[in-house]
């Protein structure tokens, strides 16, 4: 079974200017995802593949022994394009140089850390039970609730409930709804012949991490995390 795990950087970022090596708790972003794809390739040999267009984040990497050949395209590393079509330019770029075949693609996201190995292995153990699922990917445990207190305004100016469906008196009694917080996405191979433009499919599968996990979208996010770190009040083991 042959594997490859992909950590995607690219150097533009306007939400954190410089944040997929910007330091967290002393250390660059970037160093976590290489450390948790580390520690899931010594147990299933897995190869690591980086795609960055920036020299910056390339030297980075380096000092963690992490080397490459590929330089993303300027097409693919825009703040308009699909993570999708960057994941399967550098899978098909490593398929080539290594003469394998890939069986699974692992994706780490830099910009939400917070995993583990462990994580990872359950997932993967969970898209392997259900051979006809294309991908599975990180979720967590909603904050808002689309049956029961998210609302839209109609064109008639007055508010509906998102979602459709019956009326529920609490939360819960509504069904569970999860947000999606990037960590980690699994896919098999034919997920990349499909044409998919998103990892949300008809057979995509999901993976409920059992604690805090968030993506880091602004400088608040970044502060806030680093503040859990150095204080030890996450609720795992980093």
């Amino acid at each position: 079974m042959n594997i490859l795990i992909t950590i995607c950087a690219r150097g533009g970022s306007k939400g954190i200017p410089g944040k997929n090596i910007k330091n967290l708790n002393g250390l660059p972003l970037i160093s976590y995802s290489i450390r948790t794809a580390r520690l899931f390739s010594e147990l299933h040999d897995a190869d690591i593949a980086l795609s960055t267009d920036s020299d910056e984040i390339r030297q980075v990497v380096n000092t963690y022994g992490l080397n490459t050949e590929y330089y993303r395209p300027e097409d693919l590393a825009t703040d308009k394009a699909g993570k999708i079509s960057v994941i399967k330019d550098l899978l098909l770029f490593e398929e080539k140089v290594s003469s394998k075949r890939y069986d699974f693609i692992i994706d780490l996201d830099v910009t939400s850390p917070l995993r583990t190995a462990e994580d990872i292995e359950r997932a993967f153990n969970q898209l392997l039970g259900k051979s006809d699922a294309f991908n599975i990917f990180s979720v967590s445990p909603a904050k808002r609730n689309p049956y029961f207190n998210m609302v839209e305004i109609n064109s008639d100016g007055f508010i509906t409930v998102v979602k459709n469906g019956a009326i529920f008196k609490s939360r819960q009694e509504a069904p569970e709804v999860y947000d999606m917080n990037a960590s980690f996405y699994i896919y098999r191979r034919n997920f990349f012949n499909e044409g998919f433009e998103s990892a949300i499919t008809n057979r995509s599968l999901v993976y409920v991490v059992p604690h805090i996990c968030f993506d880091l979208d602004h400088p608040l996010d970044f502060t806030l995390m680093e503040l859990m770190i150095k204080e030890g009040i996450l609720d795992f083991q980093l």
